[in-house]
């Protein structure tokens, strides 16, 4: 079975979390609820989610099939604060897995970690002051390579197929979208 983890830290948009694990679900992904400091961890709007664990290192996550990021403030900023979560996104890209981030989490997460260099990626308008030496597209997700990005909560669901895609292939990911009726 393929599989996924999360990282969830205190400030996460709940939105670019929850709809991203459920469509990976759906899928037949195994998906891991890693959180940064704790397991009860309180998003960007006061909804409290419980992860499966606390990350103890990014060594428990390398057989894993990829990596998701959701975005917010000050979720992102806390997930960039983390040595584990910046070593498994750096170890994940360099072995071709996937890498998703969405919203804040591409400019503030992924910017500074050099994963974007060379790289067509997006992020929520306005974040991209977090990477200045990143260039970002103006599209609602964007796959390149094993790194998918997307804009914000708006299309979260989108950004969920996209990964879905990538692990499971395009008949997992239709199948889902059309059962949800998100396409």
């Amino acid at each position: 079975m393929s599989r996924a983890v999360l990282f969830l830290a205190d400030g996460f948009e709940e939105i670019e979390a929850v709809i991203p694990i459920d469509i990976l679900r759906r899928g037949g992904v195994e998906v891991t609820l890693a959180g940064v400091r704790g397991k009860l961890i309180t998003g960007a709007h006061g909804i409290r989610i419980e992860a499966d664990e606390e990350i103890i290192s990014f060594e428990d996550y390398l057989e894993y099939d990829a990596v998701v990021i959701p975005g917010g403030m000050p979720g992102s900023k806390n997930l960039s604060d983390s040595q584990e979560v910046n070593k498994l996104i750096i170890s994940m890209f360099n072995s071709n897995k996937i890498v998703g981030a969405i919203c804040a989490a591409p400019a503030v997460v992924l910017g500074r970690l050099g994963v974007l260099e060379g790289k067509t990626a997006v992020c929520y308008p306005g974040a991209e002051a977090y990477a200045p030496d990143s260039v970002f597209a103006d599209y609602p997700v964007v796959t390149d390579g094993n790194l998918i990005t997307a804009q914000g909560a708006g299309y979260a669901a989108e950004f969920g197929l996209e990964i879905l895609k990538a692990i499971q292939g395009a008949a997992a990911a239709e199948e889902v979208g059309q059962a949800t009726l998100f396409i």
